[in-house]
């Protein structure tokens, strides 16, 4: 008899994302993984390990299925249709086949739309790069309803070696029969009916959502040029920075990782606005807070809510450093990501009444996105062939002309700029810029400990 409560729904998170994916580029996360050395990573042999792995996901071999209206939210099935080959591809880095070369290739595979009739995934091979650092990449790229960064992360740890390939990535598996729709109206009536249990738990936490959000001070982020409708085409700059080096670096201050790169960050932005004679005294950047727990590390999904923080541009490194850190420490509540219940249901009726578009390209709450994500804190390698670097790509969406992400992996934290280069042609100034930030902020605190 069938169960209705094995009906893999989408959770609320990543129906904010799939409402959310309204722009001219596709609501995309992804990796580009590099593998050491000069013939230390064969291609076939590399293929072969990714198909294998990448195929014992469940996830990843699933469609995304929306039922009818009022029949509740889209839900994962088994696709009886599903092809590796169709996900998987191989090609040679074009034909200066530099890293620059192959870093374009993975923005456009990162930008182009994922076919809904199918798994929302795909992967690319790329061989033959001219860089030192090694000759060949993977590109990985998931759509966001798939999974947050620390999701995504989850499907690295299945891709390495050593990993347990068998570990589950949710706990109840789905059906192997299509639910009626008497089936799926009964699941969303018990499922409306616990929503409402919850009601009472969630305004409770109303204050510390607030909170999160910076309980609305300062009003509206300043107004810069950054800040305008984005269109269809997106680059990528990456820069490494140690991470023992940051991380020491703001313990001097008694801040965080995530606060050095908020520092570096909007210096770098505030260096190119000076080249444009814009000068605001603070940037207002977003940074998602993830609300999962120990026990929902390694699973799908998204579970993460959004921290602005108000970053001023005045003054030392240090002294915006300290400001910064006094700031996040304010808005960090006990059980993190709450902010997600405010926000999270206001995008979704923006959606729904087709408003979601005109807002994001309209919106004044922020200046610019900032995700940090914790990987592999030791080196990796994947069929034997070590893992030389990762870079995390994101795309950014709406009025937000440049994002960053950061992602630390074996003792390097490297920082992918993204931006529209017809919004925002100076990624090479930005780059250079936030080099000089991390410099900057770096040296302030080698400084103070002489």
């Amino acid at each position: 008899m069938w169960d209705s409560s094995r009906i893999d729904r989408i959770g609320p998170g990543d129906l904010t994302e799939l409402a959310s994916d309204v722009g001219p580029v596709p609501l995309h996360v992804g990796a580009v993984i590099f593998f050491a050395g000069d013939g230390a990573s064969d291609p076939a042999t590399l293929r072969a390990a990714f198909a294998e792995r990448l195929s014992g996901i469940r996830r990843l071999r699933q469609r995304l299925i929306e039922p009818a209206p009022g029949l509740g939210r889209p839900y994962w099935f088994d696709d009886d249709h599903f092809d590796i080959d169709a996900h998987l591809s191989q090609m040679r880095c074009p034909a200066d086949a530099d890293l620059d070369a192959a870093m374009a290739l993975a923005v456009e595979t990162l930008t182009r739309p994922l076919p809904r009739s199918r798994p929302l995934w795909r992967a690319l091979l790329v061989t033959d790069i001219a860089d030192p650092r090694g000759h060949t990449a993977t590109v990985m790229v998931l759509h966001h309803v798939l999974a947050d960064g620390i999701g995504g992360l989850a499907i690295l740890a299945h891709l390495v070696d050593g990993a347990d390939s068998a570990a589950p990535m949710y706990e109840t598996p789905p059906p192997s029969t299509s639910p009626r729709t008497g089936e799926l109206l009964v699941d969303n009536v018990i499922g409306r009916l616990h929503m409402l249990r919850r009601v009472p738990q969630a305004v409770a936490r109303l204050p510390d959502a607030w909170a999160e959000l910076g309980r609305g001070s300062g009003g509206r982020a300043p107004r810069c040029s950054f800040n305008a409708p984005t269109g269809t085409r997106r680059a990528l700059r990456t820069v490494e920075v140690d991470l023992d080096t940051v991380r020491r670096t703001g313990r001097r201050w008694h801040a965080t990782v995530n606060d050095v790169l908020l520092v570096a960050v909007s210096g770098a932005l505030a260096t190119v606005l000076h080249t444009r004679r814009e000068f605001p005294s603070e940037l207002v950047i977003s940074v998602p807070v993830s609300a999962r727990t120990a026990a929902t590390r390694g699973q799908l999904g998204n579970r993460v809510g959004v921290m602005p923080v108000r970053v001023p541009l005045e003054g030392t490194a240090q002294q915006r450093l300290v400001s910064v850190s006094r700031r996040t420490r304010a808005q960090k509540s006990t059980i993190r990501g709450l902010s997600a219940a405010l926000m999270g249901p206001l995008f979704r009726i923006l959606a729904a009444v087709g408003a979601f578009h005109w807002f994001v390209n309209r919106q004044h709450l922020v200046n610019s996105f900032l995700s940090d994500l914790p990987g592999p804190s030791s080196p990796v390698s994947v069929a034997g062939a070590p893992v030389a670097s990762i870079v995390p790509m994101i795309v950014s969406t709406g009025n937000i002309g440049v994002a960053f992400v950061a992602l630390s992996y074996a003792g390097t934290l490297s920082v992918t700029i993204t931006v529209d280069p017809d919004l925002v042609p100076e990624i090479d100034d930005l780059e250079d810029a936030l080099h000089e930030q991390f410099h900057a902020v770096i040296a302030s605190g080698e400084a103070s400990a002489q």
